[in-house]
């Protein structure tokens, strides 16, 4: 008995869906050029003054690790529910499915073609970061856990993306949407000049709740192997894995 096996992720689709990614303009601004120009600037704008190399080292690795949070929060929250809205408006998910491509076969796809860009965009990051910046040189294990904090805060933001264009349907809602989590992420994680410590209490309980917070604020300590306590960073990767899995349910709920 013959079965013929459909394969979920296949060269073609992956293209195409890389093809999306690269078109899309809000990556290439916000993932891209802002993260870069933002750890540059700033790095530079603070440790103009200082004397001593140590603590250079230490400013510039923090803005850094902090920064770097920024790409997946753009690239794959705002980057891909934009798109995503986009397709839903146009009805070409409909489209795709009367030519046999189910939802999940484009869902997997696309997963799969935005850690790639998202590898490239965090290769380039590195890159400047590496020439124009004064890093410090982190311990292996520092490095493993700045990746595999990064990969998980990724797979969240895939999440909260999918949902929040899947709730939407609509291209300037779902905009206004994660243009809203990306700044109010910018302004709590402390990369708009607003220091952790310097917060409002309320501001500060919120700040505790999003793991782009502990990349700015205690990444540092982790980087360069220095003993951590993680159950801070641990509850706040939880409440956002929470969150994403709320509003997946309640589209999956809503488009049943």
């Amino acid at each position: 008995m013959n079965v013929n096996k459909k394969k979920i992720i296949t060269w073609r689709m992956m293209l195409y869906e890389l093809r999306n990614i690269t078109g899309n303009p809000f990556v290439h601004i916000f993932g891209i050029g802002m993260p870069l120009f933002m750890a540059v600037f700033i790095t530079r704008t603070a440790v103009s003054e200082m004397t001593d190399t140590a603590m250079v080292k230490n400013v510039s690795t923090s803005i850094f690790l902090g920064i770097g949070a920024l790409i997946p929060m753009a690239t794959v929250l705002m980057g891909y529910a934009v798109l995503h809205a986009q397709e839903l408006e146009k009805g070409i998910p409909e489209r795709l499915q009367l030519f046999g491509i189910k939802n999940y076969v484009t869902i997997c796809n696309r997963a799969l073609s935005e850690l790639i860009f998202l590898s490239v965009a965090f290769a380039l990051y590195f890159l400047t970061g590496i020439l124009f910046m004064d890093l410090e040189a982190p311990v292996f294990s520092g490095f493993l856990l700045y990746v595999i904090c990064i990969a998980c805060f990724s797979a969240i933001c895939f999440a909260i993306g999918h949902a929040i264009a899947a709730l939407a349907k609509r291209f300037s809602v779902t905009y206004c949407i994660t243009m809203m989590v990306y700044f109010a992420c910018m302004m709590l994680g402390g990369m708009m000049g607003i220091s952790y410590e310097n917060m409002a209490p309320i501001l500060q309980a919120a700040a505790k709740l999003l793991p782009v917070t502990y990349f700015s604020r205690d990444f540092f300590t982790i980087w360069t192997g220095e003993t951590y306590n993680f159950i801070s960073m641990i509850q706040a990767y939880l409440f956002f894995g929470a969150v994403a899995g709320i509003l997946l349910f309640s589209a999956i709920r809503k488009n049943a």
